[in-house]
């Protein structure tokens, strides 16, 4: 989608530096992505205590089997 923005200067420099980013498209696409990722964690905090699990889950054994650790 193309469109014309107003930026504020001073923001876009710091964001650069912090980066290492060199346009101000991929600029703006990192900072959509990081927003939409932030959104969806954020989310996720939402169920904190509403998913019941079963009383034999064992969450050590389920990271070691995801990692492929033995």
């Amino acid at each position: 989608m193309r469109t014309n923005i107003v930026l504020d200067d001073d923001l876009v420099e710091q964001a650069f530096a912090l980066t290492g980013i060199r346009t101000k498209r991929e600029l703006v696409h990192v900072a959509l992505r990081e927003l939409v990722r932030q959104r969806q964690k954020k989310d996720l905090f939402d169920l904190a205590g509403k998913v019941k699990l079963r009383p034999d889950f064992d969450h050590k054994e389920m990271r070691r089997l995801r990692d492929g650790s033995d």
